[in-house]
């Protein structure tokens, strides 16, 4: 069972500077420039397997339930051997969405009857639903969903 814990940064800056850091000289602080092009913001989505210490990155301009689902993909694709998957993570609403449901679904075969429909029946009827069925111990990926302090 491969264990990998969570996490997010949003709103990275990806900064740009607009000249390069001045030469330092012998007995001299180094100089850097202030002045910086901003390239807008990015999200890190990044998990660490807490065994081997490998940390399984995705940087997007965003970060949806979408991303969340590509982020898990790369994550179940990174070692197709596994005998199975123990993920750790806040209660962040896109780690309880749909995306990541259909997703464990998939691994899992369950039938699009017991799935339902979001908002309205099944698995995917609320966030609460979702949460159990990706916590069910049974199954080959689990996620644990953590309370933030």
């Amino acid at each position: 069972m491969n264990t990998v814990s969570f996490d997010e940064k949003t709103g990275m800056q990806a900064l740009e500077p607009v000249k390069p850091n001045k030469l330092v000289k012998p007995g001299h602080v180094e100089k850097r420039e202030f002045e910086y092009v901003r390239h807008g913001t990015q999200a890190l989505l990044a998990g660490m397997d807490v065994v081997t210490g490998k940390i399984i990155p995705l940087v997007r301009d965003t970060r949806t339930e979408e991303d969340f689902s590509d982020w898990l993909a790369t994550v179940l694709a990174s070692d197709p051997n596994a005998a199975g998957w123990h993920l750790v993570m806040d209660r962040l609403n896109t780690h309880m969405s749909e995306a990541a449901v259909l997703k464990v679904a998939e691994i899992e075969g369950t039938s699009a009857e017991e799935l339902g429909v979001k908002g309205k029946s099944g698995i995917l009827k609320s966030m609460e639903t979702r949460a159990a069925y990706l916590g069910t111990p049974s199954h080959k990926t689990v996620i644990q969903h953590l309370y933030q302090e």
